[in-house]
């Protein structure tokens, strides 16, 4: 099976053109390939195809093997493996996702290939119970949450996927593992959730990390970033257009206040191709 490993600022992913290759497990394969010590390595799988709805489609599948609605630094990789492999030519380039069809502007490099993408991400949602979250509330910004290590405050977004957000005064002090993995599995979410801690550095700089719903630690999440940007603006944090340092590089976030939309901009990069025989 041929397979593509890329990644956006060092959230990596195997990829699969299944126009190509037949995947007939893919919860069984992405637990598999994203071993770093026995398969590729990588946070997931993330597979291509073809698509009435837009250019190309994906699906993204985490380490443990459950399916992810959506992933920002992964749709990215997705529209620069279809335009540089000759997928479809599009720019803009429409990829349908389960979270919906999201649109991606391209630039391009010297070689001709993707060297970076903006997404539109579409709008927040930020009702509480279709995040979902088990509180009675309509939206849940800065609100209690009792762990182990401590009561937080925390503001919930859903972009397509449910995210947790909490500034801390200093995330290098945050036990990212264990408090990260314990908030995933809180009861207050019904559907797991993927947690974020962030630092403010003013109002136009913020800093994050992440531990992702299904994968555990990662260098970076998209559709993270982009709650965290809404996070920001509700909590009166920061403003509609921030950048956003993670672990494996920054992006750029906007939410937009015309059409509510955010946007999110960044690179993409392909590591290596080759044949899985596992």
């Amino acid at each position: 099976m041929r397979f593509t490993k890329m990644h956006g600022i060092g959230n990596d992913y195997v990829y699969i053109d299944t126009a190509a290759e037949a995947v007939l497990d893919p919860e069984a394969l992405a637990r598999k390939v994203s071993d770093r010590h026995f398969g590729i390595g990588g946070d997931g799988l993330i597979l291509i195809g073809r698509s009435q709805a837009g250019d190309v489609s994906m699906r993204i599948f985490n380490a443990d093997g459950s399916e992810a609605q959506m992933c920002g630094n992964g749709i990215r990789c997705v529209a620069k493996y279809a335009y540089d492999h000759g997928l479809s030519r599009a720019n803009p380039m429409r990829v349908e996702t389960a979270a919906g069809v999201k649109t991606i502007d391209m630039v391009l490099g010297a070689d001709g290939k993707v060297a970076s993408a903006t997404v539109d991400m579409g709008e927040p949602e930020l009702y509480s119970q279709k995040i979902p979250v088990n509180l009675p509330l309509e939206r849940v910004v800065d609100e209690p949450i009792r762990t182990s290590r401590g009561d937080f405050r925390m503001t919930c977004v859903s972009m397509g996927n449910p995210h947790a957000v909490i500034f801390v005064d200093d995330i290098a002090a945050v036990p990212l593992e264990s408090l990260g993995a314990e908030i995933e599995n809180h009861a207050l979410f019904p559907q797991r959730v993927n947690v974020h801690f962030v630092q403010v550095r003013s109002r136009d700089e913020l800093a994050m990390r992440t531990w992702e719903r299904g994968s555990g630690v990662t260098l970076a999440c998209g559709t993270g970033a982009s709650a965290v940007c809404v996070a920001g603006v509700l909590t009166g944090r920061s403003g509609r257009d921030v950048l956003i340092h993670l672990g494996g590089g920054d992006l750029r976030l906007r939410w937009h206040e015309d059409n509510g939309h955010v946007y999110m901009t960044g690179p993409a990069t392909e590591v290596f191709s080759g044949e899985w025989e596992g």
